[in-house]
């Protein structure tokens, strides 16, 4: 996995985490959900970078 990929994929999970976070202390759960599905879709992302890498060896 590069590293760019990388860090696009945590700089989402990260940034998914802050809006459930402010969702959550809101009291909005859209916003909530919201930040659950970035957290999701940045997991998932990962796991595609790690299976690319394991058919590169």
């Amino acid at each position: 996995m590069s590293g760019a990929d990388k860090l696009k994929n945590k700089i989402e999970d990260v940034g998914g985490r802050a809006k459930e976070a402010v969702g959550k202390a809101a009291g909005d759960p859209d916003t909530r959900n919201e930040g659950r599905a970035d957290q999701a879709k940045a997991s998932l992302k990962d796991a595609g970078e790690k299976v690319k890498d394991a058919f590169k060896k």
